[in-house]
């Protein structure tokens, strides 16, 4: 892995086959697939909705307002094809202790099951070890095998902390110390 933690600057990490980057305004459209691509299981506020927002225009928006830093969700782009498949990186949430980010990734859904997910993770787990984090979190639905899968293979193991809703089912908490 390359890259550092400087505040205020961007964070570039590079994998074997990736780079992890911060978003350019250009790639709202990547954005915006992964948002029609997700479950139906996914709460609505994370999916488009009946009125089609987010629309791309709102998503360039959003990456404009989101300067770069060493927290957030990095582009993950192949170094070969230089396309955006997905993002990954830590986020700053309220349900878990201060100053233990998340880990979090979503690939679009024809680079699933290439291993770019786990590639992404732990370049950054690398970096935030690199950090000075000593234990990450990440949240997932019980029915989301497949990021189970990505979580385990990269170290994190299942809480007791569970949170249960009746209609879209029930967020598994995991934790890895680096």
């Amino acid at each position: 892995m390359a890259g550092g933690a400087t505040p205020g600057r961007e964070v570039v990490l590079e994998a074997g086959r990736l780079l992890l980057r911060p978003w350019r305004v250009a790639e709202a459209v990547v954005q915006r697939e992964l948002w029609t691509e997700r479950d139906p299981r996914v709460p609505p506020h994370r999916r488009i909705g009946a009125d089609g927002h987010p629309t791309v225009a709102e998503l360039e928006d959003s990456i404009r307002a989101n300067q770069p830093s060493s927290i957030g969700l990095l582009a993950i782009e192949r170094k070969v094809a230089g396309d955006v498949i997905g993002y990954c990186g830590l986020i700053d949430g309220g349900r878990k202790p201060e100053g233990e980010p998340e880990l979090v990734f979503e690939l679009l859904r024809r680079f699933w099951r290439q291993g770019y997910a786990t590639e992404a993770s732990l370049a950054v787990l690398d970096w935030a070890r690199s950090s000075g984090y000593e234990r990450l979190w990440a949240a997932v639905w019980d029915w989301n095998t497949a990021s189970r899968r990505v979580l385990a293979k990269v170290g994190f193991t299942e809480t007791e902390r569970k949170e249960v809703d009746p209609v879209y089912g029930t967020t598994l908490f995991l934790t890895r110390r680096l």
